[in-house]
């Protein structure tokens, strides 16, 4: 009984804490990190302040939490699309592809690329990105150059960080190209290109 009486306890705590983030993660999403009070959290969310603070020790934590998990979000596109390919370099263009396709979408985009290098600052939010996509964009790079001929391998290490503000800078582009369609056919286009002269032994 008194096993029980602790699931039950801590199925409470996940159930809440799940309630606390897909509120705050909406909220962060639709006005943004500064517009968003903790307040308002709460009254959407259906618990107490006192259940925020249990989970969160302040809107801060609140909104690393919902970053990291829309980071997982995204890797797990990265990883699902990666997965389809064929050759370690079409990996890395369909999982650049999902990355842009991943960060268009609007709670991405506000909460993973724009507030969270201002609320969290850089080094923070460069250790997320590294852990989540920036770590399987690095392991993707390796693989693709194993594939290549020793005297073609470039530093895994620079093409990360380059590949990594590119693929940011593009999804921010993107989200805010007049004519998104456009953009993002000749950002496909390039970014194929680029990753086929980097990885494709035969190009």
């Amino acid at each position: 009984m008194q096993e029980k009486r602790r699931q039950s306890k801590a199925e409470k705590h996940a159930i809440t804490r799940a309630a606390l983030l897909a509120t705050a993660r909406r909220l962060f999403a639709a006005k943004g990190y500064a517009e968003t009070g903790t307040e308002e959290v709460v009254a959407e969310a259906g618990v107490t302040r006192g259940a925020l603070y249990y989970h969160f020790t302040d809107k801060r934590a609140l909104f690393e939490a919902v970053v990291e998990s829309v980071a997982q979000e995204v890797l797990n596109a990265i990883e699902a699309a990666a997965g389809q390919a064929k050759t370690p370099a079409e990996a890395l263009i369909k999982g650049t592809t999902a990355f842009l396709d991943a960060c268009l979408e609007p709670a991405a985009r506000q909460i993973f690329l724009i507030d969270a290098p201002s609320v969290l600052g850089w080094k923070r939010w460069r250790e997320i990105d590294a852990r989540y996509g920036g770590g399987s964009l690095r392991m993707g790079i390796e693989a693709a150059l194993e594939a290549l001929p020793k005297a073609q391998r470039l530093s895994a290490d620079a093409l990360t960080y380059l590949l990594t503000g590119a693929m940011n800078e593009a999804a921010l582009w993107l989200a805010e190209a007049e004519n998104e369609a456009a953009a993002r056919k000749a950002a496909d286009a390039a970014l194929k290109r680029i990753l086929e002269l980097l990885f494709d032994p035969e190009r």
